[in-house]
């Protein structure tokens, strides 16, 4: 039976596999698999049903995004195999000790892309490197405010490495996903962790639930507003729905007043009458 398997690479990059043997394969497990030009190594990162869970939501191929035409429900789905490639073998300590090597080298690489990108004066930040596992390919990561024609360097970089260079522009939140760090929680980004994307996160989301507008206060080390900012909005938004809108006159045993805040996990309402009275009130009572 071909089983779905999730591998990891570096800077959390993760891409999805067969392993058509009987000879199950562990979570953590290093393995040797077929990419689009060559071999590359990584890590097991999810087996099984969750593996498969996982692939359907990822899109990016063929074992994903077209399984909407084998089935009306999400849960009958499963992953093509035909779409997707290989895991090859497991990896041997021999090929442990040269994903080790590679790993080592990429910094060496990522200060000499930047000395070039400097000779190019081109408007780009160099964000990390990545060795394909047998030499075939050179990622390198960066960031720009715009776009940059970055012909002459990828040249200047091919002779320089003798191999394929790919030169790939990344948002700031990718960024964060691969260089990884630790949020304002004092807990390892939700990017860079478990978080299976990040979405576009709004100013909105900080209004509705009442969080002070300062970009200082509610963005992560990535300058971009917090990822966890969709955590409780839906809660939030059903929440207020109980509520009377701040600002709008109601009338209750007191007469005219309007409603000055409210406070959602309390369930209280603040009211301030027309002579400048303020009290507060739980919701159950004003309702009634």
């Amino acid at each position: 039976m071909t089983r779905v398997l999730e591998v990891r690479f570096k800077g959390n990059r993760r891409e999805y596999f067969t392993w058509p043997s009987e000879d199950s394969l562990r979570v953590d497990e290093a393995v040797i698999v077929e990419v689009e030009r060559g071999l590359d190594f990584g890590l097991v990162s999810a087996v099984g049903d969750i593996a498969e869970k996982k692939c359907q939501r990822c899109g990016t191929c063929g074992g994903g995004s077209d399984l909407g035409t084998r089935a009306s429900d999400p849960e009958t789905l499963t992953p093509s195999p035909e779409a997707l490639k290989p895991i090859l073998r497991r990896a041997t300590d021999e090929d442990r000790k040269t994903a080790e090597q590679l790993r080592s080298n990429e910094e060496d690489v990522r200060r000499l892309v930047r000395d070039r990108v400097r000779q190019h004066t081109l408007p780009m930040k160099v964000s990390d490197a990545e060795w394909q596992w047998d030499k075939r390919k050179l990622t390198i990561y960066f960031t720009a405010e715009q776009r940059v024609d970055f012909r002459a360097l990828v040249r200047d970089l091919a002779a320089l490495f003798r191999t394929r260079i790919e030169l790939r522009q990344i948002g700031a939140r990718d960024e964060a996903r691969r260089l990884d760090g630790i949020g304002r929680c004092g807990r390892q980004l939700c990017i860079a962790n478990w978080l299976p994307e990040g979405r576009p996160v709004s100013l909105s989301l900080a209004k509705a639930q009442g969080l002070s507008l300062n970009p200082v206060q509610i963005s992560g080390p990535c300058g971009r507003l917090l990822c966890c900012l969709h955590y409780e909005h839906d809660f939030y938004v059903e929440q207020r729905k109980r509520f009377p809108k701040e600002g709008k006159a109601v009338r209750t045993s007191e007469g005219i007043e309007r409603v000055v805040a409210i406070d959602i996990f309390r369930e209280r309402v603040t009211l301030r009458s027309d002579a400048g009275a303020t009290r507060v009130v739980p919701l159950d009572q004003l309702r009634a």
